[in-house]
């Protein structure tokens, strides 16, 4: 397994710009827990089968997808079928991201999790890289991405962690409160940095 920094940040940190970087700048592959948690609930996957078993065929889209705002209102709804979903899904996602990770070919590679510090998995990194924001930004940033109103974007960053917990797991910060910041020279030393870091751990 190759040298892995994972990213992460709160809502409209702009972790993806900064992983997208990381990527386009200088070909590090990305593993992304948003994407994995798609594939996880693909259909014919084991993890959509076990959903289905569980709420009925009307969990399903019309296409036969997992219909998405159904299951938010059921798990919504009741702490205990949150439970059963997480403690399905949880254990299948870190599988997948570690089994994904496994088969990186670049230096290093990129773990993106959104939830890093909710769900501790700082363990899966070398390197934890925390894109930060000031929380009135990520509130502004939030309203405007997502067409929501103010108090909706609050109650998303009061469910995830605080900006001094996250910042409390960082071995790098990324600040990105500035309107339209030069990111690259950022990104640039940072990649620098993982490169050495990576090579001195392969050596060893």
């Amino acid at each position: 397994m190759s040298f892995v920094v994972a990213i992460t940040g709160g809502i409209a940190s702009g972790k993806t710009t900064v992983a997208n970087l990381f990527h386009d700048e200088f070909g590090i592959e990305i593993v992304d827990a948003d994407v994995v948690a798609r594939e996880v609930v693909a259909a014919g996957s084991e993890g959509l089968t076990a959903i289905i078993e569980k709420f009925g065929q009307d969990i399903l889209t019309e296409e036969g997808e997992l219909n998405r705002t159904k299951l938010r209102e059921i798990i919504f709804a009741s702490d205990e079928d949150k439970q059963w979903l997480n403690g399905l899904l949880h254990p299948m996602i870190r599988q997948k991201m570690k089994s994904d990770l496994d088969s990186i070919s670049s230096e290093y590679g990129l773990l993106v999790v959104p939830l890093l510090v909710e769900n501790n998995l700082q363990y899966m990194a070398d390197r934890v890289l925390v894109v930060d924001v000031e929380e009135e930004i990520q509130i502004e940033r939030t309203m405007l991405r997502d067409e929501v109103d103010r108090k909706q974007a609050l109650s998303i960053l009061k469910a995830q962690a605080s900006r001094a917990q996250r910042l409390d797991a960082a071995d790098d910060i990324i600040e990105n409160s500035v309107k339209n910041q030069q990111l690259l020279p950022l990104v640039t030393d940072l990649h620098q940095k993982y490169l050495a870091m990576s090579r001195k751990n392969r050596s060893q």
